[in-house]
């Protein structure tokens, strides 16, 4: 007899775990409130209340897929691990000095964020390599000896080793790997040339430095999360959810956790992208709002769009350029402080602000009577007839209205002579403008129209918003998904194994070299297909070629997509046409007469994608049924409405709701707002749509 698939997705996010179990073709989810000193015990609490629900013991499972955002909290908050930092000499303050980018260009005033490790912690080598590879000035142990040494007396639980053109040549980087080995083989030693081979200094540099910043923490977790499964009798291997859409054995998650970065993001992406295979959609907007961050995707053709750098600790709004670089295969979304526990303030000018600050799950918002006092997202929500309060969460927690009336006219209502329905309503309005404006901007530098995109929203915050957020973007027609409030953790379960190996190594068209790229690209796949190899050892691998090229004298590149047949037999004219042809969707044309530069080459090993069957979709046959009213705030109105009330389970196939309506479960609650009807399909993904 075929032992029966179970397999346990796990997000831990900034306010709640949310954990999925499926049993077969049946799936049980649940919330719990994330435990940030053990992150671990709400783990094993979710999965104890979701394997009663569906009747197992915790030893049946033979799969776990986790995302977590402890990597990125630990860089945002600053409390990694003692960390050192070995370059080469003059080298030492690239971190520090970034780039010559401004992402305020007339604040005379602007401040830039500290670099992960202040110059004291900075050390340096002698030793080159030029821009080749080659060796101009020899690097020994007589010279690193003494280095490590100081390194050693300090007392550093992590170095992270980046020395310039270390992506061509690395042999320096390892033979300083070699001595710290040796001399300090407590200690946790990152590569730059493993962790990130890639061209640019200062994201290199910075890349290794915050895995090396996080790697003693994430192990130590890891390490303790396998501990405490191991007690409740689980055996099965875990698996971790990386910032590229894919997964990767907890092996390599413990030796690489920079690239869990976007892991819990990047599970909600792949989640957007197989709802859109079922209704096959080619251009969706990924809307995940939970607790603590809104992030906004866009998903062609089924595929969530891919970057190789991106940013944490953002510290002016989330403005681009004022964060950290962090150079790895990424999904591309825009994410900003807007969650349900982003908190509100007046600023100098009177105005509403709203986030990135969040209450987390510790003390909360104001509604769950922990001690806050400051109104969040939440706080606005309930005062404005969204949420239940006798129902929030399945009906595990009970929100106090009143507190949240109170934490708004303290907050916002006194200072700006407005009643805590006003404030609320300015709130909410704030929020959504600015989630609203980062998708605008997101569409634009992406050459998008945002008219012509379905939006799927999921996440605990997000079905609460998306109906406004699709009026103020013009966006005809939004899905929120059966498990909508823990797509992230279904997301996972989703996710094919995959990983991304990927090197810089400079060439140009008028220099184009057939042999030595079918050699690089040879290499590329074979160590991406062992990261793979590493999880699965029977499914077939499947191989993406990208390379990112420019015109000569620009800073910046574009990735450009190859078949594995132009891969494998590289043609000079071919790479031109293609870069042409995807620059010219970019910028509208291309640029006579200028020589052609490839800067990084890449290749993803991934297991295929699951079959998705199409959705017979239904245009709507009936009236959902009813169960009761209450007063709901819509916004484009200016005023209370009387808004019915249908629990999500009680809609057949072909139930519609008319707006302004409510639609409840569990994990999230559905707002219809007036100009719009929703209708449940046969798959239980809620369509809302235009009225006609």
């Amino acid at each position: 007899m075929t032992q029966q698939s179970v397999r346990l997705g796990v997000d831990i996010g900034g306010t709640f775990t949310d954990v999925v179990i499926e049993v077969g073709a049946a799936s049980f989810s649940t919330k719990v409130l994330t435990t940030y000193i053990a992150p671990e015990n709400a783990i094993i609490d979710g999965m104890q209340q979701v394997c009663a629900k569906a009747g197992i013991d915790p030893s049946q499972i033979n799969q776990i897929i986790h995302g977590t955002t402890l990597a990125t909290n630990a860089l945002i908050e600053r409390r990694g691990a003692k960390t050192a930092l070995i370059t080469t000499q003059g080298f030492r303050d690239v971190i520090e000095m970034r780039t010559e980018s401004r992402f305020e260009q007339y604040d005379l005033n602007l401040t830039l964020p500290e670099p992960l490790l202040p110059r004291q912690m900075r050390y340096t080598v002698p030793g080159r390599m030029d821009a080749s590879g080659t060796e101009l000035i020899p690097l020994t142990r007589a010279y690193i000896e003494p280095v490590v040494e100081k390194i050693a007396a300090a007392g550093y639980d992590s170095i992270a080793v980046g020395l310039i053109h270390s992506y061509l040549n690395d042999t320096h980087e390892r033979l300083v790997g070699e001595v710290l080995a040796d001399m300090m083989p407590d200690a946790m030693v990152s590569l730059s040339s493993e962790v990130s081979p890639q061209m640019r200094e200062y994201e290199r540099f910075n890349t290794v430095v915050a895995n090396a910043y996080i790697k003693p923490l994430m192990k130590s977790y890891l390490g303790r999360l396998e501990g405490r499964l191991r007690g409740e009798g689980v055996t099965c291997n875990i698996f971790l959810m990386h910032s590229g859409g894919g997964i990767i054995s907890i092996e390599n998650a413990a030796e690489f956790p920079v690239r869990l970065v976007e892991s819990g993001p990047a599970g909600g992406a792949v989640f957007a992208a197989n709802i859109a295979a079922r209704y096959g959609l080619d251009k969706v907007l990924s809307f995940d709002m939970g607790g603590t961050t809104a992030k906004i995707c866009l998903i062609k053709n089924q595929t969530p769009k891919t970057s190789r750098v991106f940013e944490v600790a953002r510290t002016y709004r989330f403005k681009k350029g004022s964060g950290m670089p962090i150079s790895i295969p990424v999904i591309d979304m825009v994410e900003i402080g807007a969650g349900g526990g982003s908190l509100a303030q007046v600023d100098a000018m009177r105005q509403i602000r709203v986030g990135p600050e969040s209450a987390g799950s510790e003390p909360g918002p104001a509604c769950y009577g922990r001690g806050g006092a400051k109104p969040a997202v939440t706080d606005a929500d309930l005062v404005l007839g969204k949420l239940d309060p006798t129902n929030f969460a399945g009906g595990t927690m009970t929100l106090n209205t009143e507190a949240s009336a109170k934490a708004l006219s303290d907050v916002l209502g006194d200072p700006l002579d407005m009643d805590a329905p006003t404030a609320a309503f300015g709130l909410a309005e704030v929020v959504d403008e600015n989630m609203a404006n980062a998708a605008r901007v997101h569409a634009v530098e992406n050459g998008e129209d945002l008219s012509e995109y379905t939006m799927i929203a999921f996440g605990g915050a997000a079905p609460l918003h998306a109906g406004r957020l699709c009026e103020k973007l013009g966006v005809a027609r939004v899905l929120v998904p059966q498990g909508a409030g823990v797509g992230s953790a279904i997301g996972f379960l989703r996710a094919p194994f995959s990983f991304e190996a990927n090197r810089s190594v400079y060439m140009t068209l008028a220099d184009f070299q057939p042999d030595k790229i079918k050699t690089l690209l040879t290499d590329l796949q074979a160590e991406a297909t062992g990261f793979v190899r590493n999880c699965d050892a029977t499914s077939p691998i499947l191989s993406e070629f990208k390379v990112y090229m420019r015109y000569s004298g620009q800073g910046w590149e574009i990735p450009i997509t190859l078949t594995q047949d132009q891969a494998m037999n590289p043609d000079a004219a071919t790479f031109e046409a293609r870069f042409v042809e995807d620059y010219v969707k970019l910028f509208g044309r291309a640029v006579d007469g200028m020589d052609i530069e490839i800067t990084v080459w890449s290749v993803n090993a991934t297991t295929p994608p699951e079959t998705v069957p199409r959705v017979p979709e239904d245009a709507g046959s009936s009236a959902a049924m009813s169960h009761a009213t209450r007063d709901l705030f819509d916004p484009a109105l200016g005023k209370f409405v009387p808004a019915s009330i249908t629990l999500r389970d009680d809609m057949d196939v072909g139930a519609t709701a008319t707006g302004p309506a409510i639609i409840t479960e569990d994990e999230t609650t559905i707002i219809v707002p007036s100009s719009r009807h929703a209708t449940r399909q046969p798959d239980g993904c809620i369509d809302m749509r235009i009225k006609p």
